[in-house]
């Protein structure tokens, strides 16, 4: 049930198959299964637990009092949300499941003891962590300084990418399951602007989009034209010192 989270934490490094099974127990801990557009946290709620996504999409959000929403972040099966939140009081933000979603909810002394005992599991959370950061830094630039051509074009190749780092992708194709509102809600833009700027997507010649799925024709010419370099995902094994020596 962890082969996704597994799967992502050895774009860092490779782990023994103890660490494997550590991750799978972790996963089969407590799982919880949510409907398409359910919240799995709401703001102002308690968070007692760390969510893992096991399957299906889900968004971080904030909404203001007359109902308009920013979306601030994905989550795609492997992710983990905010590991260190037991320290906090209250939710400053809400999760919505976009689409049906199952999630493993990690409990803080199974993560304490995880941290405490796998030595080399926690250095991969930490580096889950800072590309976490990384991503939300990237997602400030692409709302303040690129054109909407580019800032749709720049979130297309990054869950591309994060989806192929995960094994989510088949050659240049994935699905995408975001409506056109969620992604005008994403890079601030109008749901008919959103619209227009796909249009000029597929009129260059860089994507097919339909019935959520991708298909990215040149990689190499969408990336350029998103001005997207993927160096902030960190996806280069960087930890590969820390390599178990068995499989």
């Amino acid at each position: 049930m962890a082969s996704y989270l597994i799967r992502k934490l050895e774009q860092f490094t490779k782990f023994s198959s103890t660490d494997r099974q550590v991750l799978e127990d972790a996963a089969r801990a407590r799982v919880r299964h949510f409907r398409s557009r359910e919240d799995i946290i709401r703001e102002g709620d308690e968070p007692r637990n760390v969510n893992l996504f096991l399957g299906g999409w889900a968004c971080r959000y904030k909404s203001l009092e007359d109902g308009r929403r920013q979306i601030m972040s994905y989550f795609i099966p492997g992710d983990l949300c905010d590991l260190n939140i037991f320290v906090l009081r209250s939710m400053d933000h809400s999760i919505l499941a976009l689409t049906p979603v199952t999630v493993a909810e990690i409990s803080r002394d199974l993560l304490e003891d995880i941290t405490v005992n796998q030595p080399r599991i926690t250095q991969a959370l930490w580096w889950e962590s800072l590309v976490t950061a990384s991503i939300q830094r990237e997602w400030t630039v692409n709302l303040g300084q690129r054109t909407a051509f580019e800032r749709i074009a720049h979130l297309l190749c990054e869950l591309f990418f994060r989806l192929r780092a995960v094994g989510l992708t088949q050659d240049n194709t994935c699905e995408i399951p975001l409506t056109q509102v969620d992604i005008g809600e994403t890079v601030g833009l109008s749901t008919v602007h959103v619209n227009r700027t796909l249009q000029e997507l597929r009129g260059a010649g860089l994507i097919t989009l339909r019935d959520k799925i991708l298909v990215i024709h040149d990689l190499e010419a969408m990336q350029n034209a998103a001005l997207f370099n993927p160096n902030y995902l960190h996806l280069n094994h960087v930890g590969r010192h820390l390599d178990a020596n068995v499989d």
